[in-house]
């Protein structure tokens, strides 16, 4: 198998605080490229400097000592892979020239004169002999070397049919590993949508194209049938079909118009939008997903650590095993074959292909995960805890209850007053209300020029009479609308859980309009799912109320609730979980989630999440469906279970195919068939993905 990364060793030289010398070596068939490494090494975090010197092999890093350390440095240059636009055309064709060059040796030698067979088959086995010298030189004794030292004794015993078929095989298998793993890496950079170098954006009333680096947070962006949505934002103006499998997996378009949000990286397949732009560049869930996805190339989980030690450690028992055939029987071929069989490529191959696989499954399924590890925590998860607004309810607020206290205005009139000032204000209160108005005769208020005041609410005049939509403090304090006389009804919608909009109208307070978000549709199904996956226990924590946390919880069947919790709280209780021995999947979306996502065994954060809880979290779901959980356990399970059948397939098969080999049942070449084909099975089976759980609605 090709080696994966660029470097075959990193050493620290020298250190001082900031600065660090190292000294590197190539791996076998990687480019020399120094320009290409400085820029690699220069874009890992913390990096600020970095200085090849590719004569010597030095490398020079200088770092912020906060951020990183001389030997994160170094890790990260251990797992730079060898960048494919560097490696010559005629290089990346090596694997199939090499099987073919073996194919013509094996069916041609016969038909040579016989003092020539052997000059022929030493020169087809001299690239295998060379991998095996390095190997031995770097590494000791490997399974390279098993497979050269059993090439080796054909040619000595001058059995060049073995020889070459040997090699033959050893060559075809390793282009078709190779192929398996590079093919596991493409799928999940299929994920991946390019998008257009320029972009249309709203500046001054005019539709300029500007390049795409240069569009802020805040631009209105113009999109168009055919387009790539290059932001993350909300939906200003228009409407349109949105293809989002590239970001979400889901095959059918659907409906984007105000007040939704749309994602970079999915296609406008019909209409015209306009896009508030909230993330922009290297912030875009596009742009993440490409992070991730190279992150996730080359990371190591434990079980793939834990198979490549194993495989290492079995390489000295087949070598002994091969010396004891060769001392019992005499015979060199039964050696030969022993030496044949080994457990390398398949327990260090199908554990990443299988992680890799299942990874591009998720993100078809809408679930970003970040890495191979993430997948192995969430398999061990047995205790999921879960944030309850955005997250078990909707997040999306809805009117519940109009209370006006002046007889002359209905509450649908209380309505479309809040709302003929809101519908300029764009923000999760004022489409709740707009939205409610609608639903009634929807009757508009004509006004003057709105005010928005950030954080606080709106005002304006409407028959002469100032309006003013908002917070409890912005109307009581800053307007100085008195409330005190229903504070009755203001703490009894307070103790539902609801949020309230106070209306005031010509210095008084007009009424109240109450709003709250519902229980996902989809959430208690996903409570059973998750049970039914072997999860233990199922918690509730929430900031809100204690008597609207347990009705929740008694309404999805919960194993616990905390209610009234501040987020250093949340951090707290997630911390006395892990002392107490549980592996916690913690689900959030909020900024005061980020404690818990980052101290829990493995976090899950929500689409619609804060960007700072979606970036500490492990796991970010890609669409507004808590059903995406249990999809992500789901798949997780599956990997897990996947990679141990392939490892008892792995330890099985190998294992009788060398001791057939040991007791003289198997000729080398029977065996090179057999431990090649099984492998290459064992590959592709560590390829299958499990098909998304269908949605129900």
């Amino acid at each position: 198998m090709t080696v994966p990364f660029w470097l075959s060793a990193v050493d620290v030289l020298h250190r001082v605080p900031g600065r660090v010398r190292l000294r590197y070596r190539l791996a076998p068939d990687t480019p020399d490229d120094a320009a290409a490494l400085r820029r690699l090494v220069a874009d890992l975090p913390g990096v600020s400097h970095c200085r090849v010197n590719a004569r010597i092999r030095s490398v020079v890093v200088e770092f912020a000592p906060e951020e990183t350390c001389a030997e994160q440095v170094a890790d990260g240059m251990r797992n730079l892979p060898a960048p494919l636009a560097l490696i010559p055309a005629d290089a990346r064709d090596d694997g199939r020239a090499a099987v073919a060059a073996s194919l013509a040796t094996l069916v041609g030698s016969g038909l040579l004169p016989r003092p020539i067979q052997f000059p022929v088959a030493l020169a087809g086995a001299l690239p295998l002999f060379r991998h095996a010298a390095a190997d031995y030189t770097e590494k000791g004794v490997t399974s390279h070397v098993l497979e050269g030292m059993a090439v080796a004794i054909s040619l000595a015993r001058a059995d060049y049919t073995a020889a070459n078929t040997t090699t033959f095989m050893l060559v075809l298998g390793e282009y078709l590993e190779d192929s398996i793993a590079r093919r596991s890496d493409e799928l999940l950079k299929h994920l991946l949508r390019p998008s257009s170098d320029q972009v249309w954006v709203l500046r001054d009333g005019v539709e300029v194209q500007v390049p795409t680096q240069s569009v802020e947070v805040g631009d209105t962006v113009v999109v168009g049938t055919g387009t790539v949505i290059p932001v993350d934002g909300t939906v200003l103006g228009g409407e349109a079909m949105v293809n989002e499998a590239a970001m979400t997996g889901e095959s059918v378009s659907v409906v984007k118009n105000r007040g939704k949000g749309v994602l970079s990286g999915t296609l406008v397949e019909e209409g015209r939008l306009s896009i508030y732009a909230e993330q922009v560049g290297t912030a875009t869930a596009a742009a993440r997903i490409a992070e991730y996805v190279e992150q996730s190339l080359t990371a190591k989980s434990e079980a793939q650590l834990e198979a490549a030690r194993m495989a290492d450690r079995l390489v000295p028992v087949v070598l002994k095993l091969a010396g004891a055939a060769f001392l019992v029987s005499g015979d060199w071929r039964r050696a030969a074959s022993v030496l044949q069989a080994d457990y390398s490529c398949a327990l260090k191959l199908a554990t990443p292909v299988a992680f890799k696989s299942a990874m591009y499954g998720a993100g078809r399924a809408g679930i970003l995960v970040k890495g191979a590890s993430a997948l192995e925590r969430l398999a061990q998860a047995d205790t999921f805890v879960f944030d309850k607004t955005g997250t078990l309810t909707t997040g999306i607020l809805e009117v519940t209850d109009a209370i006006t206290f002046d007889e002359r205005y209905s509450a649908d009139d209380l309505i479309c007053l809040a709302a003929s000032v809101e519908e300029h204000y764009f923000h999760p209160l004022a489409l709740a209300v707009v939205n409610a108005a609608r639903a009634t005769h929807n009757h508009h208020f004509d006004h003057q020029e709105v005010q928005f005041i950030v954080a606080h609410g709106v005002a304006s005049v409407i028959d002469g009479k100032r309006i003013v939509v908002g917070s409890r403090h912005f109307v009581q304090e800053d307007e100085g609308v008195n409330v005190t006389p229903h504070q009755h009804v203001i703490d009894a919608l307070y103790q539902q859980g609801k949020t309230l909009l106070f209306i005031g109208f010509g210095g008084r307070l007009l009424g109240l309009i109450a709003l709250k978000d519902s229980t996902r549709v989809t959430s208690a199904r996903t409570i059973r799912r998750l049970r039914e996956l072997g999860v233990k226990r199922i918690l509730l924590l929430t900031g809100d109320h204690r008597d609207r946390a347990e009705e929740l919880a008694a309404e999805l069947g919960l194993d616990g609730v905390h209610a009234e919790l501040m987020p250093q709280d949340k951090a707290r209780i997630i911390e006395t979980l892990n002392q107490d021995g549980a592996r916690i999947a913690f689900v959030g979306d909020g900024i005061n989630d980020a404690p818990a996502l980052a101290g829990a065994h493995v976090g899950i954060a929500m689409q619609k999440g804060a960007d700072i809880a979606r970036l500490t979290a492990d796991v970010a779901l890609l669409e507004d469906d808590i059903e995406r959980v249990a999809d992500a356990k789901q798949a997780a399970n599956d990997v897990m279970e996947l990679i141990g059948r392939n490892y008892r397939m792995t330890v099985g098969l190998n294992t009788a195919i060398l001791g057939a080999a040991a007791l003289g049942l198997l000729s080398p070449v029977a065996t090179s068939i057999l431990h090649n084909g099984t492998t290459i099975g064992i590959l592709l089976n560590a390829l299958r993905r499990r098909k998304p759980a269908p949605r129900q609605d």
